[in-house]
């Protein structure tokens, strides 16, 4: 059994039960219970505040963690990243009132700084050589400067929406996040078992994530020019029609090209050109 601590709630705890669902685990509505078992794979999952994720990775309590990779460098504990998973991101910056005529990082220069994220802050200060007050809050930090707290304010920014509903400005983008997979570093045998399964489930399933598969009918004729345009993973599946001359072809393209695909087959001859989704490619 392998115990996974994840977000109790907020979006970060909807892309992760979303993501463990995606690869066949079978997860229970987290509102209900703190500590949960998956019916039809061997973890159980803990759920708790994203901060207080890395220390109990750190300390054993559980193997895994699902969270930000801002709250692992902030906190810096001991804990290994096993896997960045794709989803969750957003960045921490640096944000001032809109009133202020900002002129570079000088401007911070002996100011007070809002901020939940004390660690990251003073290192990216401490290298750019800005002596600035840094003024710890644990919630609302963008209120800050309308309040009097503080001059500025150093936060995590997804939409933006935030900062433009309480007249303040982005002005130095300091860390880029994303959700991580962390681990302790102590796992048994089993442990590393169930932990290389899941990873193989999460590549087979980011993999076809920006894949779309495609059936088309060609002319015989042109079967090699397409399989120019279409190499596949190692190449497409042709098989022959009922009608003389003619053929299917199968392949799978990233969804990106997937138009500019469809206009280069189309110059060859084809036609009834099908696009699916993919639910999963197994490498």
């Amino acid at each position: 059994m392998l115990r996974i601590v994840l977000q109790s709630k907020g979006r970060l705890n909807e892309d992760s039960t979303a993501l463990l669902n995606e690869i066949g685990i079978n997860v229970e509505d987290s509102k209900r219970s703190f500590l949960a078992k998956t019916p039809n794979f061997p973890i159980e999952l803990l759920y708790m505040r994203d901060d207080d994720i890395p220390q109990v990775v750190s300390s054993g309590t559980a193997s895994l963690g699902i969270v930000g990779l801002n709250e692992v460098v902030e906190k810096g504990l001991k804990v290994e990243i096993v896997e960045s998973l794709g989803f969750g991101g957003c960045r921490i910056s640096l944000a001032v009132p809109k009133s202020v005529e900002y002129n570079g990082l000088q401007w911070f220069e002996g100011k007070k700084i809002a901020t939940s994220y004390p660690n990251i802050l003073k290192k990216y200060l401490e290298e750019k050589g800005i002596n600035a007050d840094i003024e710890i809050i644990t919630g609302s930090v963008e209120i800050a400067p309308a309040a009097g707290i503080a001059d500025a304010i150093f936060d995590i920014v997804s939409s933006g929406s935030t900062l433009i509903s309480n007249a303040l400005v982005e002005v130095e983008k300091v860390f880029e996040s994303e959700a991580v997979l962390i681990s302790n570093g102590h796992l048994d045998s089993e442990q590393q078992d169930i932990l290389n399964e899941m990873l193989f489930r999460i590549a087979s399933a980011r993999v076809s994530r920006d894949k779309k598969y495609l059936l088309l009918n060609l002319p015989s004729s042109a079967i090699d020019e397409a399989v120019k345009i279409l190499p596949s993973m190692r190449s497409p599946t042709v098989m022959p029609l009922a009608a003389d001359g003619w053929c299917s072809m199968h392949s799978v393209v990233n969804n990106s090209e997937l138009w500019e695909k469809v206009r280069q087959l189309k110059a060859i001859g084809a036609e009834g050109i099908l696009v699916l989704n993919v639910d999963k490619i197994i490498l």
